[in-house]
């Protein structure tokens, strides 16, 4: 029962390997400008409340149909056994290992938001797919149903880091991105599997679960349509245009 902790232990190497990536990348020339400018904000969480509230709110709301989904996929499957749902875990973090990268670059080609919104409206439509694959209760199925189910959620999050930081002026970009992104950890992450485990026990189908997820792919779809698209764009000077008095202020 101990040998799931050697996996953590190992990890330690990881950290160390990362904080040794970060440490050898230089700071964006954005951020650069900022400092140079000596325009850096002392209370970072206040200030990006107080002149984007907007912002944090629609990037922790556009996560919903990439959180939501992506605990409910992992955690609620019934009926099978557990090596057989390792396998197919496996098969899915490999999958969407690969297609996040797919899913980045076509982002930077498209458009972040495009390809967002292709991803929410994927999710939508794979959750009813596969609650019916479970429900067959054919091996085959389910294991084809668990290993695609991270493709929709890494739709998502292939373009979600860029979306997410471009919405945000450079000095505030690091403290409402981080509010944004957290926030949607415990609206729909976290509740998330409780939520169906809820709906599975009051209507005994997985027709409400897979309407659950369409509810919140219309949330991300609506909030990722409100922000505005930087790809491929210089964002320090298209943002002073949008926003002149704010920029007036920096």
């Amino acid at each position: 029962m101990w040998g799931w902790r050697i996996p953590f232990l190992i990890s330690i190497v990881m950290v160390g390997v990362g904080l040794w990536i970060r440490l050898g990348i230089l700071e964006t020339p954005v951020f650069q400008k900022v400092i140079e400018e000596e325009r850096i904000e002392r209370v970072p969480v206040l200030e990006v409340l107080k002149r984007q509230p907007k912002q944090v709110a629609l990037t922790a709301l556009l996560r919903l149909p990439e959180q939501a989904p992506g605990y409910i996929f992992g955690a609620f499957i019934l009926g099978a056994s557990r090596d057989f749902l390792l396998i197919g875990v496996l098969a899915s973090a490999v999958l969407g290992f690969h297609w996040v990268t797919v899913a980045g670059h076509r982002s930077d080609r498209i458009g972040r938001k495009r390809m967002y919104i292709i991803g929410c409206v994927f999710v939508a439509v794979f959750g009813f797919v596969y609650f019916a694959m479970l429900d067959t209760k054919v091996p085959a199925l389910i294991f084809i149903a668990v290993a695609l189910s991270g493709l929709p959620i890494m739709t998502m999050y292939g373009p979600e880091a860029a979306l997410i930081a471009e919405s945000f002026s450079p000095r505030l970009r690091y403290s409402g991105s981080s509010l944004g992104y957290q926030l949607a950890s415990i609206i729909a992450g976290g509740p998330s599997p409780f939520i169906a485990t809820a709906l599975f026990a009051a209507f005994a189908s997985s027709l409400p679960i897979a309407l659950y997820i369409l509810g919140c792919a219309v949330i991300g779809i609506v909030a990722t349509a409100l922000l505005t698209d930087y790809t491929n764009r210089d964002i320090s000077e298209e943002y002073d245009k949008i926003h002149p008095a704010r920029a007036a202020a920096n």
